[in-house]
């Protein structure tokens, strides 16, 4: 069994949509909100993201592809 969430002061306004939207998916309030926090925590955060492209490091171009900016730059000649 999961946690136990509970969150307060949820907008009335946000309540209802969240509300609507869980019944045109065909699950309840409970099940839709879930389903939205699992996708959300799924994905990495805007910083987290900035963190693992910074960890790559810089890219360099290999020849074949300076080859085919130059070409499509001289309009493919």
């Amino acid at each position: 069994m999961g946690v136990l969430l509970q969150v307060r002061d949820v907008p009335e306004e946000v309540h209802r949509t969240l509300k609507a939207r869980a019944a045109a998916s065909g699950v309840s309030l409970s099940e839709y909100v879930r389903t939205v926090l699992t996708r959300v925590s799924s994905r990495p955060a805007p910083t987290e993201l900035a963190e693992r492209i910074a960890a790559r490091g810089a890219v360099r171009p290999t020849e074949s592809t300076e080859q085919s900016v130059r070409a499509i730059r001289d309009g493919g000649e």
